[in-house]
């Protein structure tokens, strides 16, 4: 069979992830591979874990990427902190509280559900009434950023409450980080993972997690062995401990961690405060437009996730054939829903390096195109001028 070498198509990523990946990232993924125990390597490290810090809002000291996708460092955080027999707190309003609920009984423990209606917020009253109901559960877990439906539930109060019933907290901001407000020590969350791929704007391939202090004291003081050898933190640390020595546990993606150093530097030189404004200001512009258009919202305003909208797909309209088209004829990449909003939903991700004025304009006017041809429900020729405005407006404004 005559083979060469793979060239992919150039797309547009505004699904829910991967994001488009800056070219100074990819620029960055091409350097010379050195060794993961290499002092220069080392170096680039601790550089690594203060830009983390710096993303996270923290300065836990166990703060660090897994060699590993979000996945894995949704793990670390459950195989390093639940024990068999203890009882957690799990939030579901989407696909990804339901994998928490996998991880905790997968642990040996019990997941007492919390559950809300998707694309709806989790209910701070319903998780006071399950802690009061379960007063010996250890953990609550939640998703800070429910990818599945674009809900952003609001991480503080649901921290607080954990707080005032003795709990840990353990929280998913895979979609969160870079995005939309995060900070894990004025919030005080104890254990929280996301990735690399949305708003970070690196390949997917690492998992970001910081411990707080409360929560690395759990894990020292265990009374039964971590269940995974890759994921003990214990031993990791190993590795990615303070003080320049690092004992060899695994080897690193080295060429993968230079990606999200430059990531991290790029949010860095923009600021934190800066990219969550820019999500936000470019939310505002395409919600315009495909308002416009006729094309509603599935979460209600207030309680969105600015880098990933979760829109009704227009009466009678084919969700996988616009999909299809866009992808095969505009190489645009949009978002198929996931679970109970199979079918009913599409997923338009604004993350990072993609959370642009020129991929506003382009999704808006590809999506015009495509769903006329149809004679969808929508008005056309109206949504790329709905979302100038708003970008004008705020350009005019500054």
């Amino acid at each position: 069979m005559f083979m060469k070498s793979f060239i992919p198509p150039h797309r547009t990523l505004m699904g829910p992830g991967p994001s488009d990946v800056s070219p100074r990232v990819l620029e960055a993924l091409g350097r010379p591979t050195i060794g993961h125990l290499d002092p220069a390597f080392i170096g680039m490290m601790e550089e690594m874990k203060e830009l983390l810090q710096y993303a996270f809002a923290t300065k836990n000291e166990l703060t660090f990427p897994v060699s590993a996708p979000g996945s894995a460092g949704m793990e670390t955080c459950f195989v390093n902190l639940v024990e068999p027999g203890d009882k957690v707190i799990v939030c579901q309003n989407g696909v990804f509280g339901g994998r928490m609920k996998e991880n905790v009984e997968r642990c040996g423990a019990t997941a007492v559900m919390v559950e809300d209606e998707w694309g709806t917020v989790v209910d701070p009253q319903k998780v006071e009434a399950a802690l009061k109901a379960n007063p010996d559960a250890k953990i609550v877990a939640f998703v800070h950023a429910e990818t599945s439906t674009g809900a952003q539930s609001d991480a503080k109060t649901l921290v607080e409450l954990a707080h005032k019933h003795d709990c840990l907290t353990i929280v998913d901001a895979v979609t969160s980080l870079g995005g939309s407000p995060l900070k894990v020590d004025e919030w005080g969350i104890d254990a929280i993972y996301s990735g690399t791929q949305k708003c970070l704007s690196a390949p997917p391939g690492l998992s970001p997690v910081s411990f707080s202090e409360r929560a690395a004291e759990v894990v020292k003081n265990r009374k039964t062995k971590v269940q995974s050898w890759f994921l003990d933190l214990t031993l990791v640390m190993g590795y990615w401990g303070g003080g320049g020595k690092r004992a060899y546990h695994h080897t690193a993606p080295i060429n993968n961690l230079y990606g999200l150093h430059e990531a991290l530097l790029i949010l860095h030189e923009e600021g934190l405060e800066n990219a969550w404004a820019r999500h936000q200001h470019h939310h505002q512009a395409l919600k315009a437009g495909l308002e416009a258009m006729g094309i509603t919202f599935v979460v209600k305003e207030g309680d969105r996730l600015p880098q990933l909208n979760a829109v009704t797909i227009p009466e009678g309209v084919d969700d996988a054939e616009v999909r299809s088209i866009l992808l095969n004829d505009y190489n645009l990449e949009i978002g198929a829903g996931l679970g109970n909003l199979a079918g009913k939903v599409w997923r338009i991700g604004l993350m990072g390096h993609a959370s642009n004025p020129t991929n506003i304009e382009y999704c808006l006017k590809s999506l015009d195109e495509v769903l006329s041809k149809m004679n969808a429900p929508i008005k056309s020729g109206v949504a790329v001028p709905a979302a100038k405005a708003v970008l004008e407006g705020a350009a005019q404004a500054s």
